[in-house]
């Protein structure tokens, strides 16, 4: 074959292929709309049609016989059918997995949980992934269906998580709602007794409506602290602290509380030790954890609490003498609103001021979470100890021995009933 007929033959399948590629690219953009397998044949056709008219180009150029000719279209017919067979069953399987991940995307959005999407399968029919699997997909669309079932589990969690908080959020009202019913109640009926010269000693009577209020304002503190500690919004000036003061203050408060009670106080440990922390939470942690060891100790009986470093930490440890918590009450102790006893009774029967709704703990947790530590329990001989473990001079230690809580202030923060 000589140099110009080479020329001519490569010049016409250039043109050919030129021609049908622009024409093919004309019809891709009309057809963007369509199907993949509409798609993906008209690719197929337009490739066999550029081989086909640069083959009859070269018969021409090279004016073979006849029966050559024939031999050869033969061929290309045959060539042209395989061709499109294999991409119409190559299109048919990636537009039945678009169309699996079209569904899964449906049932996503109609709030179903989905199962192994690209092997076929949904939460639905476990048992019958093998059965029901559809074609094997491209690595691209089974990273899209690995996605998607991550989607959906997140979302699935997401939404347990958010049907748990409301739970506890209308449980915390209901419980709110009972526990200030009681102090109004009190108070609207020494009120109505003042009014009517029926309290014999008025000093008395004005002294337990005071004593209600606060009692009551002692809940609304406890509330405002948890809403900022689930908001993210409590603010902590930290500074140098010494726990020990903030101990003795503590104790010093709660005192009158433990001697109505039969229950006696005793203090100890390092009379320095320092904790990076912002005074006034932290003294609401430590009264709320020494108020709830006074309020459910076992008179008579003493607590015990103890400052001191522990694994690099300044620790605050309480112990008392309530009789021990049952192993599958530990995880929901720091749950806002939890309560082991429904059936609470009033607040003010155990007397002092404090919130009896189910938030002392949780704040507890969420304020020492919000320092960097942890709040540790675990049961001793005769009662539990509390560990309240912060930063020490600006290092994070590892906590103490025990069942650890670290907190989520979104989720956890406090609470003033243990049991």
């Amino acid at each position: 074959m000589e140099g110009t007929d080479l020329a001519t033959i490569l010049a016409w399948i250039l043109f050919w292929a030129i021609l049908i590629g622009a024409l093919t690219l004309l019809l891709l953009r009309v057809l963007r709309g369509a199907s993949v397998l509409a798609q993906i044949c008209l690719v197929v056709v337009a490739t066999v049609a550029v081989l086909v008219t640069g083959m009859v180009s070269a018969f021409n150029a090279m004016f073979i016989s006849a029966r050559d000719l024939e031999v050869m279209w033969y061929i290309l017919a045959i060539a042209s059918a395989v061709a499109v067979v294999l991409a119409l069953m190559l299109g048919a399987g990636v537009s039945r997995n678009a169309a699996r991940l079209v569904d899964a995307a449906r049932r996503l959005g109609r709030g179903e949980t989905l199962g192994n999407v690209h092997t076929g399968g949904s939460a639905a029919d476990g048992a019958s992934h093998g059965r029901n699997a559809g074609p094997a997909m491209t690595s691209e669309l089974a990273e899209l269906a690995k996605e998607l079932e991550a989607s959906s589990r997140s979302l699935a969690e997401s939404r347990e998580r958010e049907a748990a908080m409301e739970t506890a959020r209308r449980e915390l009202v209901s419980w709110i709602s009972h526990d200030l019913r009681t102090p109004l109640a009190s108070i609207r009926a020494m009120a109505e007794a003042l009014e009517d010269g029926m309290v014999p000693d008025v000093a008395v009577g004005y002294r337990k409506i005071i004593g209600q209020t606060e009692q009551m304002t002692v809940m609304v503190n406890d509330l405002l602290e948890l809403s900022k500690i689930q908001a993210g919004s409590l603010r902590l000036r930290t500074e140098p602290l010494d726990l020990y003061d903030v101990v003795s203050d503590a104790l010093s408060d709660l005192a009158p509380l433990a001697d109505q009670r039969g229950i006696t106080l005793v203090g100890g440990g390092d009379r320095q030790c320092m904790a990076v922390a912002d005074g006034p939470s932290i003294a609401r942690a430590v009264r709320n954890i020494i108020l709830n060891a006074v309020l459910y100790s076992r008179p008579p009986a003493k607590v015990r609490v103890t400052v001191g470093p522990e694994g690099g930490n300044a620790v605050v440890a309480v112990e008392d003498h309530c009789g021990g918590i049952a192993g599958e009450d530990l995880p929901h102790l720091f749950e806002t609103g939890w309560q082991k006893d429904p059936a609470r009774g009033n607040p003010g029967d155990r007397g002092g001021s404090y919130s009896g709704a189910g938030i002392g703990l949780s704040m507890v947790a969420g304020i020492v979470h919000a320092h960097g530590g942890t709040v540790q329990v675990e049961n001793i001989d005769g009662g539990c100890r509390f560990a309240l473990s912060l930063p020490a001079g600006g290092a994070n230690g590892s906590p103490a021995a025990g069942h650890a809580y670290p907190q989520d202030p979104a989720a956890k923060a406090d609470q003033g009933d243990k049991r």
